[in-house]
């Protein structure tokens, strides 16, 4: 048995995407523990609910991250209408699911890409990337923004899709699941993609529920929980939702699940356009929350479960503004799949479980 040392792992690094630092304890090519170091990042945000009153802050709750900034503000909105009694119209509902499964969509590509990126598969982080702009595209046709899009606000949204621009949404879609259909495909059944995933940071089912972990990662350990199957908003005029699973448990489980999720988006924005609904896309909220006045929210974010929570005081500005990150329940997962791990294998793991370091260190 070799002698242990402790490598510093990030935070700049030039695989990985988000700025994580992990303290990797090793023994010669073999990982025996990683030790997490968070607050890189740290900027304060939910701070600023002191400063800002709960229009501006949805601003703000959107800026947390750019990869999930539509489901922050979603979430924020639907938490702050919560606190205040506000019922959304039912097509508000509709065009903020279309939107948040667009971001889904767009998230899994981007994601996809720095994944193949790492098994050196080149031209395949180019395909993604290439299909993600498609997604892009379509953010700045029906919001005019392409990352941070500033399209929801409390009591419903702000803009409109109308049936010629919904028409152009689901033409260009269908071209997108084609075109990934083929990708996905070539990744999934590739003996090189296997060979760096296959069996590789193994999490039980066991350990992924005992860990609390979240979103398609504990998914890919047969963990059946998606906030989408609550029903909640438009997703409860759903046919038949049902969350992707596998019981794998391993790297490639991962690739898989987060891989079939981008098909499942899509369905989802085509059954809701067929069945959007007619009337206001907003209602007036005036008014503030009342002193004392608490509530809750839960969203499944393209990484997993986003827990949000706001307390009134009475004014404009909450009083208190706190949200749990899907990445904070992952890590411990990530840390436990590291362990036992050979040391060239430890960019995989991290990157089929995905930390986004810019949501947890707010």
């Amino acid at each position: 048995m070799g002698k242990a040392t402790v490598i510093p792992f990030g935070p700049q690094h030039p695989v990985l995407p988000e700025p994580l630092h992990l303290d990797l304890v090793v023994e010669d090519e073999t990982v025996i523990e990683a030790i997490p170091q968070i607050g890189f990042v740290h900027r304060g945000l939910e701070k600023l609910v002191e400063t800002r009153d709960y229009n501006q802050f949805i601003y703000v709750a959107e800026r947390i991250c750019g990869i999930c900034a539509m489901g922050h503000s979603l979430g924020y909105a639907e938490t702050v209408e919560s606190l205040m009694g506000v019922e959304v119209p039912k097509r508000a509902e509709y065009l903020r699911v279309i939107w948040h499964e667009l971001s889904r969509v767009h998230s899994h590509l981007l994601w996809l890409g720095l994944a193949a990126d790492a098994f050196g598969f080149e031209s395949m982080f180019m395909h993604c990337w290439r299909l993600r702009e498609r997604v892009l595209d379509l953010f700045e046709k029906t919001t005019g923004g392409r990352v941070i899009l500033s399209v929801v606000k409390v009591g419903g949204v702000v803009r409109d899709i109308d049936d010629a621009m919904m028409a152009q949404v689901i033409a260009t879609l269908d071209g997108i699941m084609d075109d990934y259909t083929k990708i996905m495909n070539t990744l999934l059944t590739d003996t090189s993609v296997k060979n760096r995933t296959v069996d590789v940071g193994y999490i039980s089912h066991e350990d992924a529920l005992a860990l609390s972990m979240v979103g398609p990662f504990a998914r890919a350990s047969a963990v059946n929980y998606d906030v989408r199957s609550f029903g909640r908003g438009a997703y409860g005029d759903l046919a038949d939702f049902r969350p992707i699973l596998d019981d794998g448990g391993d790297c490639f489980a991962r690739v898989k699940v987060r891989c079939l999720e981008v098909l499942q988006s899509i369905e989802i924005i085509k059954e809701l356009a067929a069945k959007m609904p007619a009337g206001d896309i907003e209602v007036a909220v005036k008014g503030a929350p009342a002193d004392g006045a608490q509530a809750s929210n839960v969203l499944e974010q393209p990484r997993g479960e986003c827990y949000y929570y706001a307390r009134g005081n009475g004014t404009k500005n909450l009083e208190r503004m706190r949200m749990r990150t899907p990445t904070s329940q992952n890590l411990a997962g990530m840390t436990s799949a590291l362990a036992g791990c050979d040391l060239a294998d430890v960019n995989m793991i991290i990157l089929t479980i995905d930390p986004c370091i810019s949501c947890t260190e707010r």
